[in-house]
């Protein structure tokens, strides 16, 4: 997803976050929620980022209710 720009730039403008943020913080809990968020937002980027993570994209889907449930996703 972040390999193609038009897409990267949409995450970016859609979370607020930055790159240096991502990459910093990509185990913060506010940050990993907010992509969530943004993929379950946005069906064709969570299938994307299923796909690359060789996930269904309901696990996706999953980790960000066990993340807002307060349960760490797998």
């Amino acid at each position: 997803m972040l390999a193609d720009q038009d897409r990267a730039d949409r995450l970016l403008a859609l979370t607020g976050l930055t790159p240096e943020v991502l990459r910093e913080n990509l185990t913060d809990r506010a940050v990993l929620g907010a992509v969530l968020d943004y993929l379950a937002s946005h069906e064709p980027d969570m299938v994307l980022a299923a796909d690359a993570l060789n996930v269904a994209p309901e696990r996706l889907a999953q980790a960000r209710t066990e993340l807002s449930g307060g349960a760490l996703p797998e």
